[in-house]
């Protein structure tokens, strides 16, 4: 039997319907605008946001010399204001592709959106708990570019 693979959910209430939201997310010009785990810079993020297609975010930690992050996916679902799911894979660990959901849901007047991320398959807990910290923070800066808009 194989073993279960650590996974992780986040859910946050964001201050935009769900419409804004799943821009936020699919559009490159808009994700650059917020995208990125704690203190890292962004730097370019390629969308081909259909069932089939990929993406490309890079990004950059603080610093002179501060680290490069590539990561890549697949989209796999592609649900208009309601759901995106792809894979996810860093390019100095391909064999260690891991899955993302994405559900977008409107609160009660819809003025607001429920967002879960559900990331599973992660090779071990200690990928599993880095990501905790890097989608937490990234959220993060969803929450305050939603509540700016």
């Amino acid at each position: 039997m194989e073993r279960q693979k650590p996974s992780l959910t986040i859910r946050r209430r964001l201050a935009a319907p769900p419409a804004t939201v799943f821009a936020a997310w699919t559009d490159g010009q808009k994700l650059a605008q917020w995208w990125s785990p704690h203190d890292c810079e962004m730097m370019d993020a390629h969308l081909d946001v259909r069932v089939g297609g990929t993406f490309r975010i890079r990004f950059k930690e603080p610093g002179q010399n501060g680290e490069i992050h590539d990561v890549s996916g697949t989209y796999n679902a592609v649900e208009t204001d309601q759901k995106l799911s792809f894979s996810w894979q860093w390019i100095t660990m391909p064999e260690r592709t891991s899955h993302v959901t994405l559900t977008l849901t409107p609160d009660a007047d819809g003025a607001a959106t429920i967002l879960v991320l559900h990331h599973e398959q992660f090779a071990d807990q200690a990928a599993r708990d880095g990501h905790e910290g890097g989608w937490n923070s990234t959220l993060d800066k969803l929450e305050t570019y939603c509540a700016g808009l």
